[in-house]
């Protein structure tokens, strides 16, 4: 049962914009109690106002391509919120050339507009300008000269922002919201000195985000030359010759899936075996190495439960899921620092997670993780995870896990070809500056969450401030 807030009652003003209806509903709903909440604020403007404009580039015709000589980065609604652009779709330059309104700014604010999803908030960062974007996605430039882009995104991104959006989602089956539903969302306006510190902090965080997927993309291609393999730095999978017409000898009963003997996957096992390297499983051997338990979920609040992040949401630059008791879940949905996830379960599309991984260190350990993950904990503090991640974020670690896939429809791990599975040695200097690379680069990362929390926090105490006096 919702009820009305003690501290936003309904108001005679809000019976008259409703008509006197005496039906609970409106007066109830959060979307209409926070315009209201905001409306009442001394200084506001309407969105258009303060915007240069509100709009997504229509619907546009995709032509694929693998070759980054001739495409471009092409995000979808869910891609806006990767935190590692490094592996997305491309659409040809063709495609992307024929509208002028696809490409991405940074410092825009980003709203899903279709879907189950839409109304989700989150903002273009430096590494995406230029980048071509869904038109499920609305773009919401603002006008720098009335308002400082960071302020708005923050204010935009915020319960109160975030609840007045999604109250203009209309549909039954497919939700939508249009350029035109946000124009007159309320927007407040503090004082110029603090939206110029909520836009600092704002920029701030921008250039953190860079910094990290610049660092992790280093580690990696450290990884590889460090190996003396640069040749798999920039592996480039569809240029290889498809898998047809092979023939294997030796087969023993432990695999007899075509998949599992590729030649493409096969040769870059052999590439791998051709320097000094360790096989997962013995790396792995005191330590951890494989898929979660399945539990039933127990819901509990914020205040008793943690975050249970599932595969899709490991992904995203902030994490998102529902909340469970973990004393109620078993003990390997919490991680040990450094620990890998690959993601376990799910088909052969390209742009499908399953397969791809995720490090789990520093604030990311307060969260907890769904069965559908491999669990990879390292058991030689010479091998440390943050090296090992360098390595399995890459092409060549995504495509071998693939070839090791089982099952029908939704895929897993032949457990074991991934304990067989050669990991490069490289020399313990080596180890050492890779595993620092990716420790970095995830400092920046959690800065930047510190620095974004830190808007979000100013901007509530200032709209409190305000609305008390």
């Amino acid at each position: 049962m919702k009820l009305a807030e003690p501290d936003n009652p309904v108001r005679y003003s809000w019976l008259a914009d409703q008509g006197f209806r005496l039906s609970p509903g409106p007066y109830v709903s959060e979307s209409y109690a926070a315009r209201k909440l905001v409306e009442r604020l001394p200084h506001t403007d309407a969105l258009e106002k303060v915007t240069e404009r509100i709009f997504h580039p229509g619907r546009v015709t995709r032509s694929w391509t693998t070759d980054p000589d001739h495409g471009v980065t092409f995000l979808s609604s869910a891609d806006i919120f990767q935190s590692d652009l490094s592996s997305l779709a491309m659409i040809t330059r063709k495609s992307y050339e024929e509208n002028a309104r696809l490409p991405l700014k940074a410092g825009w604010t980003l709203v899903t507009r279709s879907g189950m999803t839409a109304g989700r908030v989150t903002y273009a960062r430096l590494d995406m300008e230029g980048l071509a974007c869904s038109e499920h996605v609305l773009r919401v430039v603002p006008d720098r000269d009335k308002i400082p882009a960071g302020y708005l995104y923050t204010f935009l991104a915020s319960a109160l922002g975030v609840t007045m959006i999604k109250g203009t989602v209309y549909g039954t089956s497919v939700k939508h919201i249009e350029s035109s539903h946000l124009s007159d969302l309320p927007i407040p306006r503090i004082n110029d000195e603090i939206e110029r510190q909520i836009d600092s902090l704002f920029q701030q965080a921008m250039t953190l985000r860079v910094q990290f997927q610049n660092g992790i993309t280093e580690a990696t291609q450290d990884f590889f030359e460090s190996a003396g393999l640069p040749e798999l730095s920039d592996l480039r999978w569809h240029d290889l010759s498809r898998d047809t017409d092979f023939s294997v000898s030796r087969v023993t009963p432990k695999t007899l899936r075509s998949l599992n003997f590729g030649p493409r996957a096969q040769r870059i096992i052999e590439t791998l075996r051709s320097t000094p390297h360790r096989s997962l499983g013995d790396i792995c051997q005191d330590g951890y190495l494989r898929t979660g338990a399945r539990f039933k979920r127990v819901d509990a609040s914020p205040a008793n439960g943690v975050r249970l992040i599932g595969q899709r949401q490991a992904f995203w630059m902030r994490p998102e899921g529902r909340w469970i008791n973990p004393r109620q879940a078993p003990a390997d949905v919490m991680q040990k620092d450094e620990t890998i996830l690959i993601a376990a379960h799910g088909t052969l599309g390209d742009t499908e997670v399953y397969s791809r991984s995720v490090f789990v260190t520093r604030n990311w350990l307060a969260h907890a993780y769904s069965q559908d993950f491999v669990r990879m904990v390292s058991g030689d503090p010479e091998f440390p995870g943050a090296y090992l991640f360098a390595f399995f974020r890459s092409e060549a670690a995504f495509r071998l896990l693939r070839s090791m896939s089982v099952g029908g429809k939704q895929q897993e791990y032949h457990p074991s070809l991934l304990r067989e599975l050669p990991v490069p040695e490289c020399t313990p200097a080596d180890r050492d500056r890779i595993a620092e690379t990716v420790r970095q680069a995830y400092r920046w990362r959690d800065e930047a969450d510190a620095l974004e929390d830190k808007a979000q926090a100013l901007l509530s105490e200032a709209i409190r401030d305000v609305n008390q006096g």
